[in-house]
């Protein structure tokens, strides 16, 4: 009798499932880390814009010139000219992420606001005050 080369129904089933549970964990992992990742871009990005702002207040001695700024969604840069001494600070948004600046006068203040809807439930956006608080939309911390 001719011996048979190949696989039996039986075992390629048995592959199909092994794969199907190794998917089943591996990837709601991959999007748990993809949404860390995001939020860490965004996190970044908001102390990058915040280090910026202190450059502007530093010639300025005023975060005015910043109020309203908004750039993005990334990668985008965008640039604000100090109206008394034309110190230029530019802003970078990372991939998907906007930012938007909100400052106030007496006393000097400012708030960032981070928005990427990759970020996860509840995490979008993310506000950075001038007093170091980092809260995402959730009220949980950064």
């Amino acid at each position: 009798m001719k011996r048979e080369d190949g696989f039996t129904l039986v075992e390629l089933l048995i592959v199909v499932a092994i794969i199907a549970i190794l998917a089943a964990i591996a990837i709601p992992q991959f999007s748990a880390y993809r949404e860390r990742g995001v939020r860490a871009s965004m996190v970044a990005d908001a102390k990058n814009t915040a280090t910026q702002l202190e450059a502007l207040f530093t010639d300025e001695s005023s975060y005015m010139d910043a109020n309203g700024f908004s750039v993005g969604p990334g990668p985008a840069t965008g640039s604000v000219v100090g109206s008394n001494s034309g110190q230029t600070v530019n802003f970078l948004a990372s991939k998907n992420n906007t930012i938007t600046v909100t400052a106030t006068t007496g006393p000097d203040t400012w708030s960032i606001d981070v928005d990427n809807t990759a970020a996860g439930a509840g995490k979008s956006p993310l506000t950075l005050d001038s007093d170091g608080n980092c809260t995402y939309a959730d009220a949980s911390t950064c």
